[in-house]
């Protein structure tokens, strides 16, 4: 049972919901299981709580 986790910055539901789903269909296309053995978790990270080059992201 494959578990995908994707962190990130926050984003709506929806797209999420189609993140999730082209997740999903990539590991059946590419392993051939079934789409409920697929597990994606999504780790949402603040702005202000991640950075990168040495700058915070919510002060880009």
């Amino acid at each position: 049972m494959p578990i995908v986790t994707v962190q990130q910055g926050p984003r709506d539901a929806e797209l999420k919901r189609e993140l999730v789903r082209r997740v999903t269909d990539a590991f059946v296309d590419a392993y051939r299981i079934p789409p409920e053995t697929v597990q994606v978790w999504i780790h949402e990270v603040p702005a202000d709580s991640w950075g990168a080059a040495g700058t915070l992201t919510a002060d880009k």
